[in-house]
């Protein structure tokens, strides 16, 4: 049986502050010779940095390797202070397109560690956001990623505040934010949540139409928080058949009955019509 019916989630795909960011580094490729330099990937899609990296932009992991009086854009993940510093002192032009909801996370850090709290950070081991997140305060801050890792935190002297990634999914903050609540009943958290609106709205689209679907296609690429967080979140919806992919191509022909299509944050809806389409 052929694929009869495709299913399309809504919302999906470029949430405002990717949108903000990539609109951002067209206008320096348009506005600048090459090469322009960009710190870490602009966002975390692989055929976005491609596209990028043909009209000459150069992705680096340290402000070092710019050539000094370069162009520099500051990726959407956040930067940490020093980084922002250096590029600030090493470009002829520096443009920080970190996301709004980042800079907020940035903000409750600083705020905090000035007040005297410990606070516990919930985010993945590596990530560029987390990395970030963590350099405003570093002497003030312990990431946590699993309710193990809560269980080993030592009982501070300090008060405790709980900060998260924005890319979480639901399920990986939920368990770890309750376990941190009962260790610390007296912990603060922010009044309105870190968990980025455009990755929640983008994850309850998706459980919306899984028990409806025979397989579930989550376009974006591995190193994409959220796109990683959909593709768990399919599975674990129970839907028989899940497939993360970069591009159409990476499709399988044996694909049947009801497909489900969704996609992480950073993929642009070119690569979802082309899905489609296939």
């Amino acid at each position: 049986m052929p694929v009869d019916r495709v299913l399309l989630a809504e919302p999906r795909g470029f949430c405002a502050g990717v949108e903000m960011a990539i609109k951002a580094l067209a206008w320096m490729v348009r506005a600048f010779d090459a090469p322009v330099y960009c710190y870490h990937e602009i966002v975390h899609n692989q055929s976005v940095v491609d596209r990028f990296r043909d009209q000459g932009v150069v992705f680096v992991d340290d402000i070092a390797e710019v050539p000094e009086g370069r162009p520099i854009m500051l990726s959407a993940h956040g930067s940490a202070p020093e980084v922002v510093t250096a590029a600030r002192a090493r470009g002829s032009f520096v443009v920080d397109s970190v996301c709004p909801l980042v800079t907020k996370v940035h903000h409750e850090v600083k705020v905090r560690a000035g007040k005297g709290y410990r606070i516990v950070y919930v985010g993945h081991e590596g990530h560029e956001e987390a990395v970030g997140t963590m350099a405003v305060a570093p002497e003030a801050i312990t990431r946590v990623e699993s309710i193990g890792e809560v269980e080993a935190l030592p009982v501070f002297d300090e008060p405790v505040a709980l900060l998260a990634q924005t890319t979480l999914s639901h399920r990986d903050w939920e368990g770890v934010a309750v376990r941190v609540r009962e260790r610390f009943p007296d912990v603060w958290m922010p009044g309105r949540s870190d968990l980025c609106f455009a990755t929640t709205n983008r994850q309850a689209s998706l459980l919306a139409l899984a028990a409806d679907c025979d397989a579930i296609v989550v376009i974006g690429s591995s190193n994409s928080s959220n796109t990683m967080a959909l593709q768990r979140l399919a599975v674990e919806a129970g839907c028989s058949r899940v497939l993360r992919i970069n591009s159409a191509a990476e499709l399988p022909d044996d694909l049947t009955g009801t497909v489900g299509v969704t996609a992480g944050a950073s993929a642009p809806e070119s690569l979802v019509e082309e899905v489609v389409s296939r």
